[in-house]
């Protein structure tokens, strides 16, 4: 009987080969937020097959390798694949990691996790939903997708959750000591909503009213930007922004709300 090929050679990759810069790193922030989230570790532990898919990692594999080693403190048996759907960028397996071509719909794996990072912030936002789509569906049942965007160096971050329903939050990310004010952040939303950034949407509104808040935060500014953030981030909450609250002592700035808080209209 003939050997099945790999699951990787009986799909054709779906999308488009885009530009692949990355760095060592570089997503240091999200991979942080993942180790800590209790959605996103709760469905890792209770995966039969803890396989993690992440998506598009570009000309060089660092941000694979890191994300792999930084979730196998969460679960050590974690199977990690990075895919890329240039032919060019899919190097040789090491450290337990494998790689492979794929595209959106994930060479025919059934990952519990996809993490796609600066993949879509290169496609139009007509592009967003169907690629999206393509991706949840082809995700385990309880699995989660992660579409994010950051800088060059990792200092400014943004992605949205989602599982098989749909976007679940947004979650935004910042250097306390190179960023200015949270609405730095807007050149780095993810393209499902980048250009919603506008007086009259969700999205604006809230970053409009963190900044509000770090300017009425500024009497803190001597004891750090992190002090300074926690009571922007409280003082948002009085006014009725569901932030989430986050009990352990955090490295970056984080600003995390349910989607239906951001939803464009």
């Amino acid at each position: 009987m003939a050997r099945r090929p790999p699951p990787h050679q009986l799909t054709k990759p779906v999308g488009a080969i885009t530009r692949g810069t990355t760095g060592v790193n570089r997503l240091r922030r999200s991979d942080r937020w993942l180790v800590h989230d209790q959605l996103v570790t709760a469905r890792l532990c209770a995966a039969a097959d803890p396989l993690i898919v992440d998506l598009g990692y570009g000309a060089s594999p660092w941000t694979t390798l890191e994300l792999a080693a930084r979730l196998r403190t969460v679960r050590p048996d974690v199977r990690v694949v990075g895919l890329e759907i240039d032919p060019d960028r899919v190097v040789p397996g090491r450290d337990g990691v494998s790689f492979a071509r794929g595209g959106f719909e994930l060479a025919g794996l059934r990952p519990v996790l996809v993490r796609a990072f600066n993949v879509l912030r290169q496609y139009p936002e007509a592009a967003v939903p169907e690629a999206w789509s393509t991706i949840l569906s082809g995700l385990a049942p309880d699995g989660l997708l992660v579409d994010g965007t950051c800088d060059e160096l990792g200092r400014r971050c943004a992605w949205i959750l989602l599982d098989r329903a749909g976007p679940r939050s947004l979650t935004m990310a910042w250097d306390p000591f190179t960023v200015a004010q949270p609405s730095d952040i807007a050149e780095r939303l993810p393209k499902a909503l980048i250009h919603h950034n506008i007086p009259g949407e969700p999205i604006h509104t809230l970053l409009t009213a963190a900044d509000r808040a770090w300017s009425h935060a500024a009497p803190l500014a001597p004891f750090g930007p992190r002090v300074r953030w926690r009571a922007a981030a409280e003082s948002l909450r009085r006014e009725g922004f569901p932030l989430r609250p986050y009990r352990r002592r955090m490295r970056d700035c984080v600003l995390s709300v349910p989607w239906a808080t951001v939803a464009p209209r």
